[in-house]
């Protein structure tokens, strides 16, 4: 691939975005960075993976931390930067590349070649997904989604999570299911990758 194309795909939780990034990843042939950018940067930092796991995606607890002269004492906060940082480094190296989340869309807008997507679902189709999915009940499946979405990336950005101004695309994948939304985003990718 000549052109770099960045493809960041935020999502609501059980809306089947991260799916949906791995068909556009394979049908690209590019790397796909989720929570894989944890162990890459575990290894950077000779730490354990599970070291950094419960920190991931999670905003900084206000009341427990602080922030002097730049540097934060804030675990979730630190490797949010260094995720950044690292998606960063690739997308100036040239790397063509998808990422689920990590705040993306916002990271690495100035890239030419980034396109930014947000997966939404019905209500009840992502309840029924998480449900079948994690083996949760739906009360479990109820209160895992809210507590997933939208305090991350409203801590660490300006634009607000899942607000539709903030993306090329925003796509409700409950309409045609995550295969045919996947086509349905290829479609729109390669005629935005022909424009130019």
């Amino acid at each position: 691939m000549e052109k770099q194309l960045i493809i960041s795909v935020g999502r609501e939780f059980g809306s089947g975005g991260h799916e949906i990034a791995e068909t556009l990843a394979k049908h690209y042939g590019l790397n796909l960075y989720d929570k894989n950018l944890l162990q890459e940067i575990a290894n950077e930092k000779s730490v354990a993976v599970k070291d950094l796991e419960k920190y991931d995606e999670v905003p900084r607890n206000l009341f427990m931390t602080r922030t002097v002269k730049g540097y934060s004492n804030s675990m979730e906060e630190n490797l949010a930067n260094m995720q950044f940082d690292y998606l960063r480094k690739k997308a100036e190296a040239g790397e063509s590349f998808v990422v689920v989340g990590r705040c993306s869309e916002d990271v690495l807008k100035k890239y030419p070649g980034m396109i930014s997507i947000f997966v939404l679902g019905d209500w009840e189709s992502k309840v029924d997904r998480v449900v079948r999915i994690y083996g949760m009940s739906r009360d479990e499946a109820e209160n895992f989604m809210i507590r997933q979405d939208k305090n991350y990336h409203n801590y660490y950005c300006k634009g607000k999570w899942g607000d539709s101004r903030n993306y090329d695309v925003s796509i409700n994948s409950s309409k045609l299911g995550e295969e045919a939304t996947a086509e349905m985003l290829i479609d729109y990718i390669d005629k935005r990758q022909n424009k130019h």
